[in-house]
């Protein structure tokens, strides 16, 4: 059987010393980093701890306390304000953003929101249109410029450095992105557009502007995909990037000390862990083909 995830067993820890009395009510909980300390964790999963308890109750936000233990009985819910197709995907990318789009529910949503899960239904009929909706706000996040910096090249860098910025904002986005069954939204469309103008004038026919802006996006979310991996596999684990590779410096060495790889010897393993280096490389040497290819 697997392990149980480490954020599990903290907050059964927590959750005990609260129902037992341990901790009081309006007693002020350890921050997100002391606990990622004192249980040797990574913030992820920490924070995915404190969101965990929030969810239950047993935990509350403060106002000059910090968050605090609640009280037994159940919370008054502040005044509900008007529910908005804003402030709903602003609160379910926010949810998406520290703990996944697994994490992401109607049910969570209305929680967080103060309001009736059915209340939900009339902005988005089911989880899927949700994330639809999702993407769509996250690539209206930055102002594509008009008509951005001179030249073919400077302008490709231009797009997809925003789309990689986006991604490492939003690491759940390259998960819900397909090539073969596109996402038909306005902003995400309104990238691909500005990256088909920016081919303009160089003769091309439309086949070939239009696989070169899927394979630059393409090389964006396949990097993006790796971090998200490497995000996901952090918090589930609580073992960091750095902790992983100690565990597995004996039998790295022994590998790499036996001459039998001395070309993979010779590299320096930050190299390897370097995700932002790696997206540089990519684009610089697909520029670099594209511009030979023209």
């Amino acid at each position: 059987m697997a392990a149980e995830p480490p954020y599990r067993r903290i907050v059964a820890e927590i959750r005990s010393r609260i129902l037992t009395g341990e901790l009081r009510p309006g007693e002020r909980m350890p921050s997100i980093r002391q606990i990622a300390q004192r249980w040797g964790v990574a913030i992820a999963t920490a924070t995915r701890v404190m969101a965990t308890l929030r969810d239950e109750g047993l935990v509350e936000a403060k106002v000059g306390s910090g968050t605090v233990v609640s009280g037994r009985q159940p919370r008054v819910s502040a005044p509900k304000r008007t529910l908005n197709r804003g402030h709903l995907l602003r609160t379910a990318i926010a949810i998406a953003d520290v703990e996944g789009l697994d994490a992401v529910s109607m049910r969570r949503l209305a929680a967080e929101l103060g309001s009736g899960p059915m209340s939900l239904y009339r902005h988005v009929a089911t989880k899927d249109e949700l994330v639809i909706q999702m993407v769509d706000e996250v690539f209206g996040e930055p102002e594509l410029p008009d008509p951005g910096p001179d030249g073919w090249r400077a302008k490709l860098e231009l797009i997809a450095r925003l789309q990689w910025e986006l991604s490492r904002r939003h690491l759940w986005l390259a998960r819900a992105i397909s090539f073969t069954r596109p996402l038909l939204v306005p902003n995400m469309m309104a990238h691909t557009e500005w990256t088909l103008r920016a081919l303009d004038g160089l003769g091309l026919p439309m086949e070939t502007r239009i696989r070169e802006a899927l394979t630059l996006h393409g090389l964006v979310i396949t990097v993006a995909l790796t971090v998200a991996e490497e995000a996901e596999a952090e918090q589930e684990t609580g073992v960091t990037l750095d902790r992983w590779w100690l565990a597995q410096r004996a039998r790295a060495d022994e590998l790499l000390h036996s001459g039998r790889f001395p070309q993979l010897a010779a590299i320096p393993r930050e190299t390897v862990s370097d995700l932002d280096g790696l997206f540089e490389y990519g684009l610089t040497c697909h520029l670099d083909g594209f511009a030979a290819r023209i």
